[in-house]
Parts: C-alpha cells; sequence; structure tokens
C-alpha cells in the first residue's frame, strides 16, 4: 500500500472529503508566495507523488497534469510581494492557504495543512501535519501544484527581465542573485521587507 495514500485513506473514514494545502516560494527576495488547494478523487492513486523538493522539474512538470485530471478540485493563489511586505511572509502564506481552500468551490470537511501552523478563518476544520508533504498524497499533490504554477510565473518573469536570470534561481537568495541586485536594483516584484539586512540594495535603476 502507498503510504501517503494510505494515510489520506485513514482520514477519509471520519472526514469523506479532505484537502491538501500547501504553499512555495516562502524563501526568495521576489516573486510571489504560490498557495495550493485540491482535493483528490478518493480512489486516486500515483505512487511517483510525493514531496515536490525531492522531486526533478520534469518529474513535477509531468506529476502536475496527472494531478489536475484526477481533482475532484484545485484552488491556485498567487500571494504578490505587496502583501507580503505589508502582512510579512508567514500571515501572507497562512492568508493565501485559505484563501486557497475558500477558492475550491465545495464543501470540505477537513483540510490538511502543511507544516505546523494553523491557518485563520478557514472555511472548514483544519489540521497541521508537520513534514506533510512526505506524509499525505494530498498535500504532496498540493506542494506539485504550488511549486510547478510559481516556478511558470518566475519563468514568465524572466522573459520580461532577463537581466534577473530568474530562469536559474528561480528568485531564491543565491550569490548570483544578489551580485544582479546589486548591479542592476530592485524592480516591483521583488519583496522589499526582505532586505532588511542589505538596505543598500533597495535602489531602482531608471
Amino acid at each position: 500500500m502507498n503510504k501517503l495514500f494510505d494515510y489520506d485513506r485513514q482520514i477519509r473514514q471520519s472526514n469523506p472529503v479532505i484537502c491538501g494545502v500547501d504553499e512555495a516560494g516562502r524563501g526568495p527576495l521576489c516573486g510571489p508566495v504560490c498557495c495550493a488547494a485540491v482535493v483528490l478523487k478518493p480512489d486516486f492513486v500515483c505512487d511517483e507523488i510525493n514531496d515536490s523538493k525531492k522531486l526533478s522539474e520534469k518529474k513535477r512538470e509531468k506529476l502536475y497534469d496527472i494531478i489536475k485530471e484526477n481533482a475532484v478540485a484545485y484552488s491556485i493563489v498567487m500571494v504578490p510581494p505587496q502583501e507580503i511586505d505589508k502582512v510579512n511572509i508567514l500571515n501572507a502564506s497562512l492568508n493565501g492557504m485559505a484563501e486557497a481552500v475558500k477558492s475550491l468551490g465545495l464543501t470540505v470537511d477537513l483540510a490538511l495543512v502543511d507544516g505546523n501552523k494553523v491557518p485563520p478563518n478557514m472555511p472548514c476544520a483544519v489540521e497541521s501535519v508537520v513534514k506533510g508533504d512526505g506524509t499525505s498524497m494530498s498535500i504532496a499533490a498540493a506542494s506539485i501544484l504550488a511549486k510547478v504554477s510559481r516556478d511558470r510565473y518566475m519563468l514568465q518573469l524572466d522573459k520580461e527581465y532577463p537581466q534577473y536570470r530568474l530562469a536559474k534561481h528561480k528568485g531564491y537568495p543565491t550569490k548570483l542573485h544578489y551580485e544582479l541586485i546589486e548591479k542592476y536594483g530592485i524592480q516591483d516584484f521583488y519583496r522589499k521587507s526582505f532586505f532588511k539586512n542589505r538596505p543598500e540594495l533597495l535602489w531602482k535603476k531608471d
């Protein structure tokens, strides 16, 4: 038996409709944090689905389509840098996950959320699952939807701003990324609150 599927199967005995919830992009210096919620068909099992961080980009892209095809419902919410700067990255992530669940368009008995914190204002019962993306198939599926959606967004942004090499580092704080920011300054898609220790980088080239 697939252990991720079996975990969800046990939960469904008392909560027939469950959704997995996860986010991608809490650590980058720029771009949105992407939150996803997904309700999988109860009998859907796929041995390839796992924590998105343990999968190759090619495998995630393949599974993205498989998950969407086998979802009863799914929702993807992008929380922009301006909101992240306003409420901080943790609250932006939690608010985005709650919004993703609200946007599913169906009644959920229980939301399984990756991590150790529960989003506020959830429309249903909620349970946090530490390392949930390696425990629950529903959470793992949500992690893949979130990761692929955010990576695709960053690739599109890379076409508009090729000087930042976003396709390479996806916005994460690498040595190369910092060097490019020093050279080109920041744009509106950067999270200004992430530069508290490097305020000299908060300039915009004319």
